[in-house]
């Protein structure tokens, strides 16, 4: 077993595991749309199959989120 922190907390994998690997092994929601660090460089997506984590690796998953602007006017008066 070797140690890695994921998203700040250490977790105990047995190696060889790749970026894939982690991302099933912690259930990761939309899986499609998650962007991987690995020691704070973004992975690409063709890679999460074959990049191979190491002991004392740090993953990090992150979502990024779009939003919108209203038109606050508009909102009051419905």
């Amino acid at each position: 077993m070797a140690k890695i922190i994921v998203n700040g907390e250490e977790q105990e994998v047995l190696l060889p595991a790749t970026v894939a690997d982690i991302i099933k092994q912690n259930n990761v929601a939309q899986p499609e749309m998650v962007s991987v660090q690995v020691n704070e460089e973004f992975v690409d997506r063709e890679e999460f199959s074959t990049l191979q984590l190491k002991e004392g690796d740090e993953v990090d998953f992150l979502y990024f989120m779009g939003g919108g602007t209203a038109n606050v006017s508009n909102l009051a008066n419905e």
